[in-house]
């Protein structure tokens, strides 16, 4: 192994930052009755009113069933409201009632505050030049991703393990 301990390594780095910012969060959250899991549907539901189970699934990489089960919890807590999807007489899309609003604004004051205490102590060029190079990381491992998921796509299934595709 390089000079490099575990602890230092740019990916365990990053999953401790998160796990922390996500502990944190939860044990400031409790309060407002909604668990991350709820919450995170509820942002990304803000962000694309109207979408179906199945692309919110996708959206916060959860499976169908999972979802289904959270957006079940949340539409009996009046959160979340299902409406016939006019294109899909089988579908039904998703909407963030009323009610739910301001839970959900309290929900983004207090991620906020979470996020400014770990960036605490850093200037405000600080501050964009990390959001800055977390943007191009991010953006370097998607064109990876997509390119990666193109050639399988495109290669034989066998040879893909190394095996032989004959």
């Amino acid at each position: 192994m390089s000079s490099q301990s575990v602890e230092h390594l740019f990916g365990f780095l990053l999953n401790d930052i998160s796990r922390l910012m996500r502990t944190q969060f939860d044990n400031r959250a409790r309060d407002l009755g909604l668990t991350r899991s709820q919450w995170r549907v509820l942002v990304f539901l803000a962000r694309s009113e109207g979408i179906n189970q199945s692309g919110l699934a996708e959206l916060i990489e959860v499976d169908r069933m999972t979802l289904g089960r959270m957006v079940d919890r949340l539409e009996a807590a009046g959160c979340v409201e299902r409406r016939p999807d006019a294109s899909d007489r089988r579908a039904y899309c998703l909407f963030i009632t009323e009610s739910a609003r301001p839970v959900l604004g309290k929900m983004i004051v207090l991620a906020n505050d979470v996020q400014e205490g770990a960036l605490e102590g850093l200037s405000k060029d600080e501050r964009e030049t990390l959001r800055g190079l977390l943007t191009a990381i991010m953006s370097n491992l998607s064109t990876r991703q997509s390119a990666d998921e193109a050639d399988e796509e495109g290669a034989p299934r066998l040879a893909r393990f190394g095996g032989s595709s004959d």
